[in-house]
């Protein structure tokens, strides 16, 4: 193996990433210096480090070039925010045929996103799910081992889960991606970001993950543990498979210290054609 971690459970390589194109490069430019774009106030910003609109430009290009995103398709965005990767989308997707569904427990980001992105972006929808979250919303009413989102079978050819599994205890991430099974129509691909463990990195000084009792859950910040939250890359790997999809890649994030293209782990894996 080169950069994707060695646990990869298949033997076909994965396919590979899709050239930035000059429009592309274009793109991310205008998303991130287009000052006419929707930006929610500084102080509202809820969903951690680093600049919302070179974040979002980053994203976009991860998710056309490593995610093979098309204008067309129909992206569902678990754990959405205050739209950080909803705006730019709405440079990318096309309006007519492409569509854009956002959820997540906090109201105050999910107003935003309706108030100030649907008016202009109608294809593009927010809801807010009162899912239980020791930090996010800690009165919540839905247990996060509970979930389910309200959409039918296959409803989707593209889901997001940028900074989710991060959040979540493995019980709570299982049904995080049997659900994302459900959703995904044949043929579409769930984009995670997490911290995968593999037993050669526990992270940098910043970020230093430690075993959460006997399970494959990690913690970097002990007062918090769901701050930042770690998972064996083995159990990610196992479960995302039991799920039903095939692991494409898992790349590994510069938060180990080496070079990488984005901060988290990354893992791309697919609802295989003909799965129901």
């Amino acid at each position: 193996m080169t950069a994707t971690l060695a646990l990869r459970q298949t033997t076909e390589p994965a396919p590979a990433i899709v050239p930035a194109t000059p429009e592309l490069a274009w793109l991310m430019a205008h998303v991130q210096t287009n000052r006419f774009l929707p930006h929610p106030p500084p102080d509202s910003i809820f969903v951690g480090d680093g600049d919302y609109r070179a974040i979002g430009a980053e994203f976009l290009g991860h998710f056309v070039r490593i995610g093979r995103l098309q204008p067309h398709e129909r992206v569902f965005d678990i754990g959405c925010g205050i739209g950080r990767m909803a705006v730019p989308l709405t440079q990318y997707l096309d309006p007519e045929r492409g569509s854009y569904d956002g959820v997540d427990p906090v109201m105050d980001g999910i107003l935003w996103c309706a108030q100030t992105i649907t008016p202009v972006y109608p294809r593009f929808r927010f809801q807010r799910l009162d899912i239980a979250h020791p930090l996010y919303n800690p009165q919540g009413s839905l247990p996060g081992n509970e979930v389910r989102f309200g959409f039918a079978n296959q409803s989707f050819d593209f889901i997001i889960m940028t900074s989710v599994a991060t959040h979540l205890p493995p019980d709570e991430l299982v049904v995080y991606l049997n659900e994302a099974s459900r959703l995904l129509a044949p043929g579409g691909r769930l984009f995670l970001t997490a911290f995968a463990l593999d037993g050669q990195s526990t992270g940098q000084e910043r970020l230093k993950f430690r075993r959460w009792g006997e399970g494959p859950g990690w913690y970097a910040i002990e007062e918090a543990p769901l701050a930042a939250a770690g998972i064996d890359a083995g159990f990610l790997l196992e479960y995302t498979v039991q799920a039903g999809l095939t692991v494409e890649r898992l790349d590994p994030g510069h938060w180990r210290g080496q070079s990488a293209a984005h901060y988290q782990d990354l893992l791309l894996a697919v609802k295989p054609r003909g799965a129901r």
